[in-house]
């Protein structure tokens, strides 16, 4: 399947999605299966969309909450680097790496 099919099929199943969404969601639900003649299966289709917005959603909350753990580091003056400040930029780049994932093909291993 080409991305301009799965497009049409998701922009038929959800019409009040934009065409970046569309388009996002697409490239997601692509990189996710790796036969794309399985997106025929509307079945198919519909369990791997699931599995896709799921993983998106969660890595979308993570990266709002490490964003705002990020601005509270910024806002806390010089930054000495302290354990926890350590552990809030490690935790910044997994999930920069999650976020990376959905998008490509290739596993960060951030």
């Amino acid at each position: 399947m080409k991305c301009h099919e799965l497009a049409e099929k998701v922009s038929q199943l959800r019409p009040e999605l934009s065409p970046t969404d569309v388009a996002r969601l697409c490239l997601m639900i692509l990189n996710q299966e790796e036969n794309p003649s399985r997106l025929d299966d509307p079945a198919a289709l519909q369990s791997i969309w699931q599995n896709v917005s799921f993983r998106f959603e969660a890595a979308t909350d993570q990266h709002a909450a490490v964003s705002r753990e990020l601005d509270t580091l910024l806002n806390d003056g010089p930054i000495e680097f302290s354990p926890d400040q350590l552990w809030t930029l490690l935790r910044a780049v997994k999930v920069q790496g999650q976020m990376l994932d959905l998008y490509t093909k290739d596993v960060s291993f951030a």
